[in-house]
């Protein structure tokens, strides 16, 4: 049953990943590795198509093998929230609410900043190859 379960919100995941590349906002990057790490549990079959994927591909076998992020997509993650923060925050209105979103809003960047890139954990690899 956990395997089923699993390789759903795998596919949920690889789902949300893809509109991710094509809708601003919406991350791509923790939705496939979430997808990743669902698979690698319940179907290595899925995990397999995932990692020999040209689009996600790279940026998995990095994840699993040097806990590293492509340094494109820290940028992206950190545009993007700072983006949706301050266009939130002008939105928002009252003083402690605009401080609670801007709050939150630094716990992903403290994450996503305190992560190796790809560049930093493997000089030598090629980022376009899963081999």
């Amino acid at each position: 049953m956990q395997r089923y379960f699993l390789i759903i919100a795998g596919l949920f995941f690889v789902a949300l990943g893809g509109i991710g590349v094509v809708v601003p906002g919406l991350p791509t990057t923790v939705f496939i590795l979430m997808a990743a790490a669902c698979f690698a549990k319940s179907c290595p079959a899925l995990h397999h198509w995932l990692l020999e994927s040209r689009l996600f591909g790279p940026m998995i076998y990095h994840w699993e093998k040097n806990r590293a992020i492509p340094r494109r997509a820290r940028k992206m993650a950190l545009l993007m929230i700072g983006t949706v923060g301050v266009f939130s925050v002008y939105l928002i209105e009252g003083f402690y609410l605009k401080l609670f979103v801007a709050v939150m809003l630094i716990i992903p960047v403290v994450i996503l900043l305190r992560l190796r890139t790809v560049d930093e954990a493997l000089p030598s690899v090629r980022k376009t190859t899963v081999r």
